[in-house]
């Protein structure tokens, strides 16, 4: 008979094997390692466990190795338990003896004892973890000056972000919902919040989107009709903002099963677009757009406070290859644009190879982003493109790292 809560701790222990070992989101790894895990609270429990182990890995290790007479390998089982235990003791407040009950019963048959003495060791000391996590070294050097500031955003989940399909309505809505607004047609509440029990939702008068991911549609304005590409649009939070501000929106996604989710907020939300599915490297449209939102296939480091999986799974490779997909994706795009239309590429990466070293190769007139366009706290950069990055709006709680730049076709 499983002890309660053991299944849950045994998923988070799979979760993070399929993230460092394997190389695969927690999204990818959830399926498999949540299959056994019963109730909506364990398998939250389950994701918040393994999101803390992962965000604060670094510190953990080093605890860890300030109670062992020999360093453990970093590939130990005992390494990975001690992990989650210290990770809902120090982050989730897991009392002590919880957390040893469902803790040590993950190394039968091995050294259960070396586990106990390290964590008894450690709560008789009252340690604790620093107010910002450590970036592993490949990351911190990457990210170079911007790295100490980034850390101090991911401390925590973030919060919760609606944008509202009536931006006249934003004082409204974060007044019913209880939350603030940092910009017209945005909420934000704390996180946590059971989304589809809100008011609103049912009616689609919202959606969950990261501020920062809101902003690439914000700046290609009202459409008043006029012709739009969303390329690579699912799961559609796009879509939806450039409906609602009088769009006629193509949405074109390879995958179908995230072009499913986009079908359902439209219908939800009373919206409407055209959607393709299609690989935007091969498919041709029938006529020029006067718009087109690349939100492109990116490492997606800079939803590290959501997914801090990509703290450990990306690497020099995997920023090359995006690169080169990213390149690939703008010249066509940049071909389907009418003389005068404006092109707004953007990705959810803190990595300037897919950033500001793309934004240098496109071969069209620069539009640059005004200071006036973004909500208040943020500015462009000198060249008119935008950088945000976890740091950034803090004590508003935050927000996604985003590079987005904007141009138009000479006419």
């Amino acid at each position: 008979m499983d002890i309660p809560g053991l299944p849950a701790r045994r998923a988070a222990l799979n979760l993070i094997d399929a993230v460092l070992r394997r190389g695969e989101t927690l999204d990818q790894a959830a399926g498999v390692a949540l299959a056994r895990v019963r109730g909506d609270a364990d398998r939250a429990l389950t994701r918040a466990i393994a999101g803390e182990v992962l965000r604060w890995k670094a510190d953990l290790d080093a605890l860890i190795d300030s109670a062992t007479r020999q360093r453990l390998p970093d590939d130990a089982k005992p390494r990975a338990v001690l992990e989650l235990m210290l990770a809902q003791v120090l982050r989730l407040e897991t009392p002590a003896h919880a957390v040893i009950a469902t803790g040590l019963p993950l190394l039968a048959g091995g050294p259960r004892r070396l586990a106990h003495g390290v964590f008894s060791t450690l709560m008789k000391r009252q340690v604790s973890l620093p107010e910002v996590p450590t970036l592993p070294a490949p990351v911190a050097e990457r990210w170079g000056d911007r790295a100490e500031a980034i850390a101090a955003g991911l401390a925590a989940p973030p919060p919760l972000d609606l944008a509202l399909r009536d931006a006249a309505q934003t004082a409204q809505w974060a007044d019913g919902l209880g939350g603030v607004s940092l910009m017209p047609g945005h909420v934000r509440l704390p996180r946590g919040t059971a989304v589809e029990q809100l008011e609103g939702f049912r009616d689609g008068a919202w959606w969950v989107q990261d501020l920062a991911a809101s902003l690439p549609a914000r700046l290609l304005g009202s459409g008043k009709g006029r012709r739009v590409l969303d390329l690579c649009a699912a799961p559609g939070g796009k879509t939806l903002q450039l409906a609602a501000a009088g769009w006629n929106v193509t949405s074109l996604d390879i995958s179908k099963r995230r072009l499913e989710r986009l079908k359902e907020n439209l219908k939800r939300t009373s919206l409407t677009a055209h959607v393709v599915q299609a690989d935007a490297l091969k498919w041709e449209p029938e006529a020029a757009f006067d718009a087109i939102l690349l939100d492109a296939p990116c490492t997606a480091t800079g939803t590290a406070r959501r997914h801090p999986d990509v703290l450990h799974r990306i690497g020099p490779r995997q920023i090359a290859e995006m690169a080169e997909l990213q390149a690939a994706m703008i010249d066509r795009a940049a071909g389907w644009l009418k003389p005068g239309g404006t092109l707004v590429y953007a990705v959810c990466s803190l990595e300037p190879e897919e950033g500001e070293a793309m934004a240098r190769t496109v071969a069209l007139e620069p539009a640059p982003v005004a200071a006036g366009e973004l909500p208040e706290g943020l500015f462009p950069t000198p060249e008119g493109w935008l950088r945000t990055d976890p740091g950034m709006l803090a004590e508003a709680g935050g927000l996604d790292g985003f590079f987005i730049a904007r141009w138009r076709k000479a006419g």
